[in-house]
């Protein structure tokens, strides 16, 4: 049987919305998509039995006091329901050792799930000078480089330790807890991609490979194909 992945939506005015590219990236490489809900109830153990991985994807801010900050002024929209679902549903994968994948703010909400922080808003917060992280470019566009640390699980996918990634956000992972490790870094020193030092595959990247893949790159095509691997054992 195909891999079932679930895929975490964004939820604004009683609508759910997935980006197509998430969808197309997950079926191109073998594995079937299945949009989650944003509603935190007694299915959370039935859908973590029921899926073979999880996808998260982008989308708005995060609620800062789920690490004990109150909101800046550079912080944007929050959406409670939907960091409360995800919270759960990452506990509940790492709990049954199944596969995770986080992508821009999917990368944050798991390092928060796990007991990490973040800056709310990396622009007014970090003194200094900060590549262009919210980039003006096409979105399948790679516009600065990451450096990939060697030994780490994204490492021995990319098999290269500098890459082009996209880049669309002002929030980032900061501290990082005990059992997870930073395994990539842009050369302004934020945080580009985290990972779990204790599970099979769970991984957090602060940029979008789902847009990447469109243009067929390398990186990328490695990233979904290594998940989807993952997610059939």
């Amino acid at each position: 049987m195909l891999p079932i992945i679930g895929v975490s939506s964004s939820l604004k005015e009683d609508v759910l919305t997935v980006p197509t590219e998430n969808m197309h990236a997950i079926g191109k490489f073998g594995g079937v998509p299945l949009v989650l809900p944003n509603m935190v109830y007694a299915g959370i153990d039935t859908i973590a039995e029921m899926i073979d991985g999880l996808l998260l994807t982008g989308g708005g801010d995060i609620d800062p006091t789920l690490f004990g900050e109150e909101p800046l002024q550079g912080l944007g929209d929050i959406t409670p329901e939907r960091d409360a679902f995800e919270i759960a549903m990452i506990q509940k994968m790492l709990e049954l050792n199944k596969p995770i994948l986080g992508l821009c703010r999917g990368a944050q909400i798991l390092n928060t799930a796990v007991g990490g922080d973040m800056y709310q808003d990396i622009n007014s917060q970090i003194e200094s000078t900060l590549l262009q992280h919210n980039q003006h470019a096409p979105r399948w566009h790679g516009s600065h480089f990451v450096q990939v640390m060697k030994g780490s699980l994204l490492h021995g996918i990319a098999q290269t330790e500098q890459f082009k990634v996209n880049s669309y956000h002002h929030q980032a992972n900061r501290g990082v807890p005990t059992g997870f490790a930073v395994s990539a870094v842009s050369s302004d020193g934020i945080v580009e991609a985290i990972e779990s030092k204790n599970h099979r595959f769970v991984m957090g990247l602060q940029w979008h490979p789902e847009y990447l893949v469109l243009k067929n790159d390398s990186i990328s095509v490695a990233i979904f194909k290594a998940f989807i691997d993952a997610c059939s054992k």
